[in-house]
């Protein structure tokens, strides 16, 4: 295995081939000599026009689309391969889905790494960042699935999809797939599923990078009295203990060192989440089984990625995935923790690169 990470299993040999012409990776990684995609940007800063989406209950999900830029007219080899491997990819739209007490800013480096070169759209699930608020009877994952296909509904009304899925995010994907399998090879043409899982979840690692440490250990045995204790009790503790809540993001949300303002970035998403939406959402993860519903990926391309040091999904999960899920990738980032997305954005990038590819010459041959 190579110090950073490593990749076992295939696409039915589709990557095998796609790895070397992948046109989404010649055109973002042209881009990309000559500044590090996302690095000089500020967090947060990457937006686009919203959009309003209604979930089947009322609730207002807030998404942004990007979509895609002509490559500019130039007479030279390298414009002439960039118009060409546009030119030969079919239009495909990447659905990102963010995770537990995030927000579609989560996704950063990837929104820096594609815009512009692939229709893109994110949104704030339920509850979280801009969208609006659910009941507690509402703030179920399998209501999520629903919501993801009110926003292929509404904001991809036609076309190839390809989901990538983040933590909560991923277990959003897994119910859509559980709710309609029919979709998966028609609509759906590729998955990605980063740090999650179908089930077997210890609830309580959820917990942790989110309370005041006067209240975080041990959550193990004290987690439901802890909720009980009162959501706005505990958003004030929190916000008291601003630089020990940094310290536990630091510790559960990445595997090694990063830049400081990556920490900062992700506790701030954090603290922004309601501790009522945690309470919402917290009985579900301890519920949540539906490994047997994951074969149905095996009909698109689909690439499982973790790293070896999540404290929060560990990668003995996504282990289950890649097995559960015929033909699948697995890429294990070694060293990185729960945020790979973003503590090794460039592998996490170079992976998608591949299967979004994939997943577009599958669409093409349909």
């Amino acid at each position: 295995m190579s110090r950073r990470g490593r990749v076992v299993g295939s696409l039915a040999g589709a990557l095998g081939v796609a790895a070397g012409t992948a046109a989404v990776g010649i055109l973002r990684q042209q881009r990309a000599i000559s500044r590090r995609a996302g690095e000089d940007i500020p967090f947060g800063s990457l937006r686009s026009t919203p959009v309003t989406v209604v979930a089947d209950d009322g609730v207002p999900l807030h998404v942004e689309i990007d979509d895609v830029e002509p490559v500019a007219a130039g007479g030279g080899p390298v414009d002439r391969l960039l118009r060409r491997a546009k030119d030969d990819t079919p239009p495909v739209t990447v659905v990102f889905v963010h995770g537990f007490c995030l927000n579609l800013d989560c996704w950063h480096f990837q929104r820096a790494a594609y815009r512009g070169l692939v229709r893109t759209v994110y949104y704030d699930q339920r509850s979280h960042g801009r969208s609006g608020n659910a009941d507690r009877a509402h703030s179920t994952i399998d209501q999520l699935g629903r919501d993801l296909h009110q926003v292929l509904a509404e904001a991809v009304p036609d076309g190839p999809v390809v989901l990538v899925g983040h933590s909560m995010g991923g277990m959003s994907i897994v119910a859509f797939a559980e709710q309609y399998p029919e979709l998966i090879g028609t609509r759906v043409v590729g998955v990605g599923l980063i740090s999650t899982t179908a089930g077997g979840l210890d609830p309580s690692r959820l917990l942790l990078p989110m309370l005041p440490a006067r209240l975080a250990g041990p959550v193990s045995r004290r987690a439901m009295r802890t909720l009980h204790l009162g959501h706005r009790v505990v958003d004030s503790l929190r916000r008291a203990g601003g630089a020990v809540a940094t310290v536990a993001t630091d510790r559960f949300a990445f595997g090694g060192d990063v830049p400081r303002g990556y920490v900062e970035f992700v506790d701030e998403m954090l603290a922004a989440t309601p501790f009522e939406v945690v309470a919402d959402f917290f009985p579900h993860f301890a519920g949540l089984d539906k490994f047997d519903y994951v074969e149905v990926l095996g009909r698109v391309p689909t690439s499982v990625i973790c790293g070896t040091a999540d404290r929060i999904t560990s990668v003995g999960h996504s282990r289950k995935l890649q097995s559960r899920i015929p033909g699948s990738r697995l890429l294990e980032c070694e060293g990185a923790g729960h945020m790979v997305l973003m503590e090794r954005h460039e592998l996490v990038n170079a992976e998608l690169d591949q299967l979004i590819t994939a997943a577009a010459a599958r669409a093409a041959t349909r």
